[in-house]
């Protein structure tokens, strides 16, 4: 169950950034496969956002949506909003952009009603404002939106929401390289019926295992741009992990990768087996990558020798670098 929306979503969904934008290029034709691939993979929770690609994601999440049978696809749509206000300080966070922004998603994903729209890692004033709330009711009243939440990128916001009564679900970075939540999100958000959207899931790939030094990416990939934080907070880019730490980090996860799995699904299965966690929204560039990434779900729980040592590896290699950050 996804917290107070009242829906049943299977926990692998898809992520849907990569599909607008900022991960090199994909294709249209490319895109729809993604999604075709994931959902019939069983995937039943999408999640996008009105600044991936100034909207293309959500038209072609829309697109897809239309081919399926539209609101009664059986699929729940997650979007985001606030990260087109600019600039991008707390006083625009206001009902009159709330509509505004909700009704631009509302026509780039063909719907009447959002299903769950997301403040997109808002200015941390935002969530302290009784009028950001009251802004939000007024959206669910007005049947522009059926449930709200926030995307966050710190423990102390995630736990500001949690407290409000009607936020449905919080989106927050956890990962093998990013374990904080565990402390007292993830416990908060249980006790309050709030769900847990577990974002960047392999840490922008390093997770794979595929990666070493010489990898390269493009120019329009913010894993080549945003590096030091140069576009936007430098934990959405390989959870903030320095990237050669990762590298030889993520060398030690893939030695635990039992047989038949990828690394990938180890580091999904982790998240997964993690309580209170609602839904682990991994991207995908291509078909292959999301039909791998939803059988994640079927693998057995990690044995406990396997946590304790991703955990030892988190505390010898990561901690030092992002515990205290976020």
């Amino acid at each position: 169950m996804l917290g107070r929306t009242g829906r049943s979503v299977g926990v692998v969904g898809l992520g849907c950034w990569q599909l607008g934008g900022d991960w090199g290029d994909v294709g249209d034709e490319t895109a729809l496969g993604v999604l075709e691939a994931a959902v019939d993979a069983g995937v039943t929770f999408l999640d996008t956002a009105d600044v991936y690609g100034d909207g293309r994601s959500e038209r072609l999440v829309g697109r897809f949506l239309a081919a399926r049978g539209g609101a009664g696809s059986g699929l729940t749509v997650a979007t985001k909003m606030g990260r087109r206000a600019d600039p991008h300080v707390a006083d625009a966070y206001t009902l009159d952009a709330f509509r505004a922004w909700t009704d631009r998603s509302r026509g780039n994903l063909g719907v009447d009603t959002l299903d769950l729209v997301q403040l997109h890692c808002p200015p941390t004033a935002v969530l302290s404002r009784e009028s950001t709330y009251d802004a939000l009711d007024t959206l669910v009243s007005e049947q522009r939106i059926a449930a709200y939440g926030v995307s966050v990128e710190t423990v102390d916001e995630a736990l500001t929401a949690i407290a409000r009564p009607h936020v449905a679900s919080i989106q927050i970075i956890l990962n093998v390289f990013r374990r904080k939540p565990l402390e007292q999100v993830l416990p908060a958000a249980a006790e309050a019926g709030v769900g847990i959207v577990a974002r960047v899931p392999l840490a922008s790939g390093l997770l794979s295992g595929k990666y070493d030094a010489s990898t390269q990416f493009a120019e329009n990939d913010h894993r080549s741009y945003n590096r030091h934080g140069e576009a936007f907070d430098v934990g959405e880019t390989f959870s903030g992990v320095p990237y050669d730490v990762g590298v030889a980090a993520a060398r030690e996860v893939a030695a635990l990768t039992p047989d038949g799995a990828t690394t990938a699904q180890l580091a999904l299965r982790w998240i997964v087996d993690q309580p209170g966690v609602s839904v682990v929204i991994p991207g995908a560039r291509n078909p292959e990558q999301a039909r791998a990434n939803a059988a994640a779900a079927d693998l057995a729980p990690l044995p406990q020798d396997t946590s304790d040592r991703l955990r030892a590896i988190y505390d010898e290699r990561i901690r030092e670098h992002v515990h205290g950050c976020w």
